[in-house]
């Protein structure tokens, strides 16, 4: 009788899990674009109704957690033109935050500034943001905005500028220096308004509660996470995004990817979950290859801008206690030794990570090898993430990128220096030494 209950128990929860998976990714995505019906609300209500079985049955296992998202996200071409009005809701004296260039060249920066000053905002500028940010670019800007008493930051730009913006917020607010923010030695209770318009689609960043940054004076490359660096308000015109480069393009597929790797392989396996981060993999390698030779489209520029927000605004870790990010923490130190793009960094250490733990964690990676490839084994499984990450010609290899075996113990020291190892899926030095055997 057990056995038999066991299994009717099984056969429903199998049924109903995949009668709401093939439409729970459309709704979340509705729900983004249209926020005032609630879908993620009105679908979320749902989910208590599965049955949750205990541990040992090792079909559902799904932590507690607890949703919180407070940022208003406009989605779509055009929606920048509504910019000027949601700014002076927040205050009249405006910091603009930007990158090395490119905004200029392509006409953003210009067609942003005049939103801004046609609903009379008095607008300070500061720009030079690097790829990599760092800890000095903020305090600069953080001095700026101090001087200027600015009421409310914009970030125009990719992660590395939003994140940056994400810092200077708080520490203008706070009074606070921004390292000592990202080293939890000082704990700010408030930050300026940030407004947010996207122009590199990768990170999330547009949407969470994270920003990533380094100081080449203590050599730390690290990630920081307070409710307090949500921006208030995030617009992505897919249109802001066609100026990308074919090879940033394709390590802003390799980051978002990564991101909802991270998230899978951390703790908690919540079937359900797990579904929709499957599906945003397969459909950023469904519509990266073909964007990457048809840069200037559109639509297709669309679609990758929203599976990388869905990959990191939380939406892959429901269910979960926690990602684990030990893949971001190596390429991180990569970053910060060589100035390697992130998503190249990415590329190259997720494989090798792959390798070490294809004994430990066999039947997680198996499962994702099931769902992206249709595969059965993890050989096939990181041969076939291996394949992608080649052909969108992301390197696999340090000497892809440029680094060489000389570079062996000089990468170990700096990752044993700072401690890098995975959240849930902790990394001993003779891991590192191995995971960096495997990368060169």
């Amino acid at each position: 009788m057990a056995i038999e209950n066991k299994v009717i128990q099984k056969n429903f929860v199998d049924k109903e899990l995949f009668r709401i998976i093939s439409f729970f990714f459309n709704i979340i995505k509705l729900s983004i674009i249209q926020p005032e019906k609630q879908t993620l609300i009105h679908y979320l209500s749902f989910i208590p109704r599965l049955p949750y079985l205990s541990r040992k049955d090792s079909f559902l296992i799904m932590e507690r957690f607890t949703i919180y998202n407070p940022t208003r996200l406009h989605f779509g071409e055009g929606v920048v033109d509504k910019l000027g009005e949601s700014v002076r809701k927040q205050g009249l004296k405006v910091m603009l935050i930007y990158g090395q260039g490119s905004v200029k060249k392509y006409g953003y920066y210009d067609r942003v500034v005049a939103l801004l000053k046609s609903n009379n905002l008095d607008v300070i500028t500061y720009g030079g943001i690097k790829p990599n940010p760092v800890i000095e670019d903020v305090r600069d800007a953080v001095e700026l905005g101090r001087k200027e008493k600015v009421d409310v930051v914009v970030a125009l730009g990719g992660g590395s500028v939003i994140d940056s913006a994400k810092i200077i917020s708080l520490s203008i607010a706070s009074g606070y220096d921004g390292w000592e923010i990202m080293k939890y030695k000082v704990f700010p209770t408030s930050a300026i308004p940030l407004i947010c318009v996207l122009t590199l689609a990768a990170t999330g960043t547009e949407m969470n509660f994270a920003a990533v940054v380094q100081n080449n004076k203590t050599g730390e490359k690290i990630g920081f996470v307070n409710d307090l660096i949500y921006p208030l308000e995030s617009f992505l015109d897919p249109a802001y995004t066609v100026s990308v480069p074919r090879d940033y393009t394709a390590y802003g597929v390799v980051d978002l990817i990564a991101h909802a790797l991270e998230n899978y392989f951390g703790q908690g396996e919540p079937p359900v979950i797990d579904q929709i981060t499957f599906d945003i993999i397969k459909d950023a390698m469904k519509w990266g290859p073909m964007l990457l030779e048809n840069l200037d489209d559109v639509e297709l520029r669309a679609n990758i801008m929203l599976d990388a927000t869905l990959a990191l605004n939380g939406l892959t870790r429901y269910g979960k206690a926690n990602g684990d990010w030990g893949v971001h923490m190596l390429g991180h130190e990569i970053s910060l030794l060589y100035d390697t793009p992130h998503g190249a960094t990415l590329s190259i250490a997720y494989i090798a990570w792959l390798r070490l733990q294809k004994d430990r964690i066999p039947e997680r990676i198996i499962k994702l090898g099931k769902n992206l490839f249709g595969v059965e084994t993890v050989d096939d499984t990181i041969s076939g993430l291996r394949r992608f990450f080649q052909s969108v010609h992301s390197p696999v290899k340090l000497s892809e990128a440029g680094i060489g075996k000389d570079q062996r113990q000089k990468i170990i020291n700096q990752m044993n220096k700072n401690e890098v190892s995975g959240v849930h899926h902790k990394l001993s030095q003779t891991d590192r030494e191995l995971l960096i055997d495997f990368m060169l």
